[in-house]
């Protein structure tokens, strides 16, 4: 029993009996409180619920039993234990006082022992019903907590790795390195790193003539391959654009050769990919610009309080998507800064040729480009290559403005190679110089 005091209703139509009632389980430690009919000892349990209930059977307007019934019909009030006190001593009204659902039914007169001795054994079975309902109540508050924590576990593991799939590993490591929860806007670090921009040649017309369910399938195909590439060299996409996709390759010292070498092996993976275009519909091969760069960036999140995303920013993402542009007028697949071959541990790994000095559109500051032919194990452009000797005196006679002798090299490297977009551009510049006088006198 607890040490609160215990409270029991006394339900009985005659003063006499509550007021034996009352002083006897008062001089007890009882609280009592007393009703003298049925009404209003469901409005006394109700207004002060009691530990027991003392309920006389026959009384006017509602005897015992209806009253026991509505109690029993409270769902605040329905596990109240009930001993009924009556004088009625017959086997029938004894079975409606079960069927009642009441506790005990003791007839008058009462024995004070005896009822003392009831309600003291009623409380304290009530108070074992009561500590292993709360027992049991805790334990499937614990199981359901176990639950609710390993659903959570499970979910929280899912929708991470689901989240991997829009935000790739090496974001998460910058700007969560507590777990994806401690995402916040304007998480960014400034690393040195290597971008790789690759666009699609004529997208738009490939598109026009497909239908959008068939250029989705043929663009993850090829998005897939790309990306193998790039992760084989520790890479990772940090935006698909439409039909372009933007690279970063980050490990230290060593991303401007990683992102070298992604290119050859993109170039590699696309000449696959084109073997089995038919499987896309596409009844033309797939051609790609890409332009790499090197240099410092901000790595971090972008947007709102209520959208945000992950991105690289810096001049190093802008220069190369000017160079992967510059693709297109120079007829390359591939064109590199002359920062990436500075910075590559080993830059004589790659079969490379210089092709201009620039100043890519928004800048300020020329810079020498190069076209990427492949590596030494792997040369995709073997006839520009075999004629590297031939172009690299064409471009020297360039340089010191002789460019009679420019034109006479660059005209035979477009005879042995017409496709060699880059040394026809150099008839044209030749020709446009020589026919303007700009030639330099050479001794």
């Amino acid at each position: 029993m607890s040490n609160t005091q215990p409270r029991i209703l006394i339900v009985d139509d005659e003063p006499v009996n509550l007021y034996f009632l009352e002083e006897l389980l008062q001089s007890e430690g009882y609280a009592t409180l007393s009703a003298t009919s049925g009404k209003e000892a469901i409005a006394l349990a109700k207004e002060s619920i009691p530990n027991i209930i003392l309920l006389d059977v026959m009384m006017p307007d509602m005897d015992g039993f209806e009253v026991c019934r509505r109690l029993r019909e409270d769902k605040e009030l329905i596990t109240i234990p009930i001993i009924f006190l009556t004088a009625l001593d017959d086997d029938e009204s004894r079975l409606k006082g079960l069927e009642m659902m009441g506790d005990d039914y003791l007839t008058k007169p009462i024995k004070s022992n005896l009822l003392l001795a009831k309600i003291a054994s009623t409380l304290r079975l009530q108070q074992v019903r009561e500590q292993r309902l709360q027992s049991q109540l805790s334990q499937q508050v614990k199981e359901q907590t176990r639950r609710n924590l390993s659903t959570a576990w499970r979910i929280n593991q899912a929708l991470t790795e689901k989240f991997r799939l829009f935000v790739p590993e090496q974001f998460l490591q910058r700007i969560a390195p507590e777990g994806v929860e401690s995402i916040q806007l304007g998480n960014v670090k400034e690393e040195e790193v290597s971008i790789l921009f690759c666009d699609i040649r004529g997208f738009t017309t490939i598109a026009e003539s497909q239908q959008a369910a068939d250029t989705f399938r043929w663009l993850n195909a090829f998005f897939t391959q790309m990306n193998q590439a790039i992760a084989s060299q520790g890479g990772f996409i940090d935006k698909f654009l439409g039909d372009a996709l933007v690279a970063v390759f980050d490990r230290q010292r060593l991303h401007p050769q990683d992102a070298l070498t992604a290119a050859v092996m993109m170039r590699q993976s696309l000449r696959d990919f084109n073997n089995n275009r038919a499987l896309f519909k596409l009844s033309e091969p797939v051609n790609i610009g890409i332009g790499i760069h090197a240099g410092k960036v901000a790595i971090g999140t972008l947007g709102t309080d209520s959208r945000m995303d992950s991105t690289v920013i810096g001049d190093v993402v802008n220069t190369a998507s000017r160079l992967e542009e510059m693709t297109k007028v120079y007829g390359c697949q591939v064109i590199a800064s002359s920062s990436v071959l500075a910075q590559a541990p080993e830059p004589e790994r790659f079969c490379c040729r210089c092709i201009d000095r620039v100043i890519p559109r928004g800048k300020q500051e020329a810079i020498e480009i190069y076209e990427v032919l492949g590596t030494n194990d792997c040369i995709l452009d073997e006839e520009k290559w075999r004629a590297l000797p031939i172009f690299n005196e064409g471009m020297q006679a360039w340089q010191r403005g002789d460019f009679s002798t420019a034109l006479l090299y660059f005209q035979e490297l477009v005879k042995q190679n017409p496709t060699d977009q880059v040394a026809a551009l150099y008839v044209d510049r030749c020709q446009e110089r020589l026919a303007a006088g700009d030639e330099i006198a050479v001794g």
